[in-house]
């Protein structure tokens, strides 16, 4: 097993580490004042940006050195997925982020899984265009946004629902991208 794939597989293995310390939460310390930091949430923090930083590196090294393997390819997209679909649905048990938003994103990573399957029948690889890369990064950086706020005791809703719904705007922009551009494969007149 080559360097991407052991660091999108320690993605993944990252993922429930992540999620008991996110859904733990309330060891808290005090910073200063009235600021409190929750430990926890703020491991949980840590563990997803290291996550999502093994994202951006696995793909560069695969890339750079010509390591790209079929595992990869199935795998790498995958973990995203899991990441972000845990991170979210964890997030509305939380009450941090409405449902709504939420079932749109889930809905957009489903189609995108769907359409991947349906076009590999004739051997396309659907690979994430610059839309899909920034919804991706956006999303990485909202959430890490909201669990900071969280972790440091601060709830504000509305600036967590500002961010989701970003998220699930360039989710859908992104969705209808790929769906456009692959369209002749899923067209039912044919």
């Amino acid at each position: 097993m080559n360097l991407p794939n052991k660091l999108t597989l320690l993605r993944v293995l990252l993922i429930p580490v992540f999620l008991v310390f996110l859904l733990i939460g309330g060891a808290q310390v005090n910073l200063f004042g009235d600021i409190k930091l929750d430990i926890n949430i703020f491991i949980a923090l840590a563990i997803f940006g290291v996550a999502s930083i093994t994202d951006l590196i696995d793909g560069k090294i695969a890339r750079k050195y010509n390591l790209i393997t079929n595992f990869g390819k199935f795998l790498d997209p995958l973990a995203d997925k899991m990441l972000v679909m845990a991170t979210i649905v964890c997030f509305v048990a939380l009450g941090w982020i409405d449902a709504i938003a939420v079932v749109i994103i889930l809905a957009r990573e489903f189609m995108v899984s769907a359409l991947r399957l349906v076009v590999a029948n004739d051997g396309v690889v659907v690979a994430a265009g610059i839309w899909g890369k920034l919804k991706t990064f956006v999303t990485m950086i909202a959430l890490a946004l909201i669990m900071f706020a969280e972790c440091l005791g601060f709830h504000f809703f509305i600036f967590n629902e500002i961010l989701i719904w970003i998220s699930a705007v360039l989710t859908v922009i992104s969705g209808l991208q790929y769906l456009k551009a692959y369209w002749p494969y899923i067209d039912s007149s044919k």
